[in-house]
């Protein structure tokens, strides 16, 4: 590592938090906070050499959160990108500009971790019950409609019919028994996304079935 970076060890012992780590700078070399400043005003060399001065100790405390050497690597990559874009934020009278990535990479690592825990549950309820398939009261019908051949035929040809974004969201949530959430970081869709999927296809759905039952 360049510009005096220590080795992870010393990010690593216990109780001891990163922000706490001294880093050595050559003399003359810029400031966190000149560097910081360069990189609001766009020059990318500034965000080169901060990447150089703290890349270890971030990725550090990324490994500590998500405990995965690879997974670390993309997220450290997403934290200087993050970095770059969030730089007209920082305030040197709020703080120090490594507090400032420190917090940014914890609240990161963090929210990756829950995306992947999530992934992980929902991934356990497929292979836990691979065949749930709660649709009569999202249809507002009988059990023994669901199961008529006639429904069941149109059933097929209705979900056919929708748009395969809606038809992936249909799937994940009424065959496969995912919330909406689950949904949002299995297929890496936002949530209000989601939503508004379910919600298009599900009236499409209900209207087809009403059709038939007012036919019948």
């Amino acid at each position: 590592m360049s510009s005096g970076l220590g080795p992870a060890s010393e990010v690593e012992g216990p109780k001891q938090e990163p922000v706490t780590v001294s880093i050595g700078t050559e003399p003359g070399a810029p400031s966190d906070v000149e560097l910081i400043t360069a990189i609001q005003a766009g020059d990318a060399d500034a965000l080169s050499h901060l990447y150089d001065r703290y890349s270890g100790i971030l990725k550090a405390l990324i490994l500590r959160i998500i405990h995965n050497d690879t997974e670390a690597d993309d997220l450290l990559q997403e934290v200087f990108l993050e970095i770059w874009n969030q730089a007209k934020n920082f305030s040197a009278e709020k703080g120090k500009p490594l507090g400032w990535m420190v917090t940014l990479t914890r609240r990161r690592s963090i929210d990756a971790l829950r995306k992947k825990q999530a992934y992980a549950r929902a991934e356990e309820r497929l292979q836990a019950e691979p065949e749930r398939q709660p649709l009569a009261w999202v249809q507002n019908t009988t059990a023994e409609e669901i199961t008529a051949g006639d429904t069941r035929a149109l059933m097929a040809k209705v979900i056919s019919s929708l748009p395969e974004a809606q038809q992936q969201v249909i799937d994940l949530a009424f065959f496969r028994g995912m919330s909406q959430r689950e949904i949002a970081a299995h297929t890496n869709i936002p949530l209000g996304t989601v939503k508004t999927r379910l919600e298009l296809g599900l009236k499409k759905i209900y209207d087809s079935l009403k059709e038939l039952k007012d036919e019948l």
